[in-house]
């Protein structure tokens, strides 16, 4: 199959190119980087370079292609740089979910898979989220007779890099959930592993998939990650959310983002995030937090 793949080599879009060209698919992989260009090409992949909100660009891309991996980039990581907000951030999502939609229309694709999250079942209280259950409600507009999977994944594992300035400084993982929190961990390995599956599926229709690699207790959690720094009694404890809130504008995020990013949190620590995802749990796949912990201390100790 002719496969295209969006995300540019992103941390699922990266091993899934991979998994797809050894299995002999003709991939296709789009990013705005032309810096980019040689290292697809030395995977065996053909580069496209452009951008997601140029629709022009994206239909042109998508012509005569068999299937597609959908993605929405998250918001980077220089927010604090020039104050973003919540609503241009969705505004931008909805763009890309639209032009993702009428490009599809206009190609001969029959396979989509669009990753979008855990708490996509809902537009509420969930902050940033609600972007994927916005644009999990546009390609509900593809016709019958199109296989359609959104890849639902819980956190990222890479989430916890986040926390590494905060033990660092305090000693602590501090966040509005932890503690006996239960949450579910996911590797971009084992994503890109259910994107394989998905897109290989010859099965129309729609279909919702969720993807974990490991459930955990924040506090095994942390466990597990101060035994890699050489912290084995490293804590994970809950603050309230107006301290999260002022932690972030001080870190100069866009008050509406910060408090975008206090809701999903919130959502963790209440379980609302996870409520479709207990009854229609995945099998967990094979990376587990143990194998991200060395992944962690190396990061931690270059930091």
């Amino acid at each position: 199959m002719k496969i295209i793949i969006t995300g540019s080599l992103g941390n699922v879009s990266k091993p899934l190119t991979e998994q797809l060209v050894k299995q002999g698919h003709d991939v296709i992989v789009i990013s705005r980087d032309p810096k980019k260009q040689k290292t697809i090409e030395a995977m065996g992949a053909g580069p496209v370079i452009g951008s997601m909100e140029d629709l022009g660009f994206l239909t042109t891309a998508f012509e005569g292609a068999d299937a597609v991996y959908c993605m929405i980039a998250p918001p980077g990581s220089d927010l604090s740089n020039h104050g973003i907000g919540t609503d241009t951030i969705l505004k931008q999502a909805d763009t890309v979910a639209n032009h993702y939609l009428k490009a599809i229309q206009r190609s001969s694709i029959k396979h989509v898979v669009y990753l979008s999250s855990v708490g996509a079942y809902t537009d509420k209280e969930n902050g940033l989220i609600a972007l994927h259950a916005r644009a999990e409600n546009t390609l509900k507009k593809l016709p019958p007779d199109i296989s359609v999977t959104f890849l639902r994944p819980v956190g990222f594992y890479t989430v916890l890099l986040n926390f590494i300035y905060a033990i660092k400084a305090k000693g602590i993982i501090a966040s509005v959930y932890g503690e006996d929190d239960m949450v579910s961990w996911v590797s971009p390995i084992d994503i890109a592993r259910a994107a394989v599956e998905e897109l290989n599926s010859s099965a129309p229709g729609l279909k919702i998939r969720y993807v974990a690699s490991d459930e955990l207790s924040c506090n095994e959690a942390a466990g597990i990650l101060g035994e890699a720094i050489g912290m084995p009694d490293l804590k994970w404890v809950i603050i309230n959310s107006e301290q999260a809130l002022n932690r972030m504008e001080a870190a100069g995020l866009n008050p509406s983002l910060a408090e975008s990013f206090v809701e999903m949190n919130a959502s963790i620590h209440s379980g609302l995030i996870y409520k479709d995802y207990y009854q229609n749990k995945p099998v967990l796949g094979k990376v587990k937090l143990k194998d991200f912990a060395k992944e962690f201390a190396a990061a931690y100790h270059q930091k």
